[in-house]
């Protein structure tokens, strides 16, 4: 078992995936292709589907521009 554990935006992506059903690619490809766009614009665009909350929208987009910026 590895002793390195995921932290930030991407330890919310199994949970992601659990709660909705879909693969967290598909959330972060819809994102990908809203981009150059401000992070809360992404966030509230991903809340506008029932049920996902703040925090779930806000780790996908944390996620993805972190991998973007590199």
């Amino acid at each position: 078992m590895s002793t390195d554990s995921v932290k930030g935006p991407a330890s919310y992506c199994p949970f992601i995936e659990k709660t909705y059903g879909r693969p967290i690619g598909e959330w972060q490809q819809l994102v990908r292709t809203r981009l150059p766009a401000k992070h809360l614009d992404l966030v509230a665009m991903l809340k506008a589907d029932p049920g996902r909350g703040h925090g779930h929208a806000n780790a996908i987009v944390a996620h993805v521009l972190s991998d973007h910026q590199r």
